[in-house]
């Protein structure tokens, strides 16, 4: 019976998923193999990013909420077209995306890139940590980098993945319903999570080259997590968080400062 179920598992999973490699590894040597839902694609994902930012930007804007600070705005625009123009160095077809940048009036240390290209910086995540240009240069590559890297599409992947292996095995044990959602949640914890951390921790490293190529001082990054850290004492421990811990993330970050500041140095030259 055993044997019968991991059969099972092993069909579904290999017909579930295929391996692709969305970005050229950099200098920092973002080369891990990645793993897409076959019956997901890239449009696909972009379509419903597309939609979905609209939406989020409908709501900003009849909340007044929108680019209301209009020298906020200008100098979010200006670091993330410097950083943009350098996204063909990972990927190409980068260049053809239909790229939008906004600022929401948030509270919230948050800001984000939808895939395709879709940013979104809150004011609060600038003002509460005082960023510098070369900080939000950080913080922003960062947020490319999950789009580039297709990481929202990866992540998507992984739960249809799951879905589809936990139902091979459901069916195959006569699980009740109750006991297949624990079972996802146990897949989630033991694959999902880690996973996750990937995820951030790829995304500072392309961050940090992008960060770099586009003028801006590499050093800079680390002091983001500093300042993170320094207002978010309550975070989880890093084994059930999503995100690497601040003192994981400023130790990987200051490691790799020395394979991009090279390029940081060509870049103020000019």
């Amino acid at each position: 019976m055993f044997r019968k179920l991991l059969l099972l598992l092993m069909v579904a999973l290999l017909t579930a998923c295929q391996t692709v490699n969305t970005t050229s590894s950099g200098r920092v040597g973002v080369n891990r193999a990645q793993y897409m839902f076959s019956g997901l694609s890239e449009k696909q994902v972009q379509t419903s990013a597309a939609t979905a930012y609209q939406q989020e930007i409908t709501k900003a804007n009849q909340q007044g909420m929108l680019n209301q600070d209009k020298k906020l705005y200008a100098r979010v625009k200006l670091i993330a077209d410097r950083l943009i123009s350098h996204t063909v160095t990972f990927r190409s077809d980068a260049s053809s995306w239909a790229w939008e940048v906004n600022v929401q009036s948030n509270d919230q240390l948050n800001a984000y890139c939808m895939p395709g290209g879709k940013i979104m910086v809150y004011s609060g995540i600038i003002q509460k940590l005082t960023l510098s240009d070369d900080e939000l240069a950080a913080v922003m590559g960062h947020e490319i980098a999950h789009a580039l890297r297709e990481h929202g599409r990866e992540r998507m992947s992984e739960q249809m993945a799951e879905k589809v292996i936990v139902g091979v095995g459901a069916m195959a044990l006569g699980l009740s319903e109750e006991s297949t959602s624990l079972v996802g949640m146990v897949t989630n914890v033991t694959f999902g999570l880690p996973h996750s951390r990937t995820h951030e921790t790829e995304a500072d490293l392309m961050g940090l080259e992008l960060m770099a190529r586009a003028g801006y001082n590499p050093n800079a990054a680390a002091n983001v997590w500093r300042k993170m850290g320094r207002v978010s004492k309550n975070n989880p421990p890093e084994f059930l968080s999503t995100h690497p811990s601040s003192s994981s993330r400023i130790r990987d970050l200051n490691l790799n400062v020395p394979k991009v500041m090279p390029l940081y140095q060509a870049a103020k030259k000019y």
